[in-house]
């Protein structure tokens, strides 16, 4: 009979060796932490990253104050207040976008941009955004001009035409002097919804805001 052969098993890892592993993951990821804390510290002011420190983050980024990624990376922060950045908000937002130099975040930001494209992201971002901007301890609505702003900033790259036309009514109109959280939303719903230009779809029984019935008429006598 053929002699059978056994295979060695090979001997588990020591103790030392996985005590070791483990040790270098954990101050990689200290090292990645203090990282993001030395840059924190590059642009916050009293502990915190107030506007003058935006306002050096987006010189160091190379753009705009008024540029959307900075509104988006605020969203990915979950920045609670607008204009300011907590510690706890950029290390788990850098965190999460595995972003620990400049370097890496400027990438990670001009990233952005293709990650809202996704309909569930945008959704989460265009609601964000409005939360952001109530900067009033109860505030529920936001001033026309600056949801016209917004609408430009959040929805103008992807509804060119709508938002177009749906600020040029905000802007002519006189019955609203604020907008609401379900009217915002309903933006966003009528954008993605509804056939434009011709707004053949548009039903006003499926409960719509009155502000976009009104605006619907106000293009059909426009057309």
């Amino acid at each position: 009979m053929p002699r059978s052969c056994k295979r060695k098993s090979s001997a588990p890892p020591s103790p030392s060796r996985v005590k070791s592993f483990s040790d270098s993951r954990s101050v990689k990821a200290k090292t990645k932490d203090g990282e993001r804390i030395d840059l924190f510290n590059k642009y916050a002011n009293n502990g915190i990253i107030d506007p003058d420190g935006i306002m050096v983050l987006c010189k160091d980024l190379e753009m705009e104050h008024t540029d959307v990624r900075i509104l988006l990376l605020a969203w990915k922060l979950k920045a609670a207040k607008l204009g300011y950045f907590t510690q706890d908000e950029w290390q788990k937002g850098l965190k999460t976008c595995k972003v620990d130099s400049l370097r890496s975040l400027k990438k990670a930001v001009s990233e952005l941009g293709k990650e809202v494209k996704e309909p569930s992201q945008l959704e989460d971002f265009h609601s964000f955004a409005f939360r952001y901007h109530l900067t009033e301890e109860k505030q529920k609505c936001i001033d026309i001009e600056t949801i016209c702003e917004l609408l430009n900033l959040v929805l103008r790259s992807q509804f060119c035409r709508q938002v177009d036309l749906l600020i040029e009514y905000l802007k002519v109109q006189s019955d609203y002097k604020v907008i609401n959280l379900d009217q915002w939303v309903n933006f966003l719903r009528f954008c993605k919804e509804i056939s434009f230009p011709d707004l053949q779809n548009y039903d006003e029984a499926q409960a719509w805001p009155l502000i976009l019935d009104s605006f619907v008429e106000w293009l059909r006598e426009k057309q």
